[in-house]
């Protein structure tokens, strides 16, 4: 069973940054393509990132783009994601997925596991 931990939520003014981290534990990291998705009160579950088990291929939403970068350190079992030019518009509980893939996805059912969320605050 894999366990997923989200950290590095918080509240930023917007136009700040923030960086989240997601630890994976209960698989070999390197077996699982790795997704953000995030949820805003009231709102469905959208996606934010995606990358490939190797790190090779990264997938980003429109709103992410040129301000969000997906990472991940394979030797320490964990993925990031990097925030920009954060946005009142980006507040949300943001959530790490795992996918037994080699092809990162935005497919939500493509993914088996998810952490608990970490929350993210923007303020204008």
């Amino acid at each position: 069973q894999v366990q997923l931990v989200e950290s590095g939520g918080g509240l930023v003014q917007a136009g700040g940054s923030l960086r989240l981290s997601c630890a994976a534990s209960g698989a070999i990291f390197s077996t699982l393509s790795m997704g953000w998705f995030r949820r805003a009160p009231g709102e469905e579950r959208e996606f934010v990132a995606a990358i490939s088990r190797m790190g090779v291929t990264k997938y980003y939403s429109d709103s992410a783009k040129g301000r969000f970068t997906i990472s991940r350190d394979n030797a320490k079992n964990t993925v990031y994601l990097e925030m920009n030019s954060l946005k009142p518009e980006d507040t949300a509980v943001y959530y790490c997925a795992a996918a037994r893939v080699a092809v990162p996805t935005s497919t939500t059912t493509m993914y088996a596991y998810w952490g608990q969320g970490t929350q993210v605050t923007v303020s204008s």
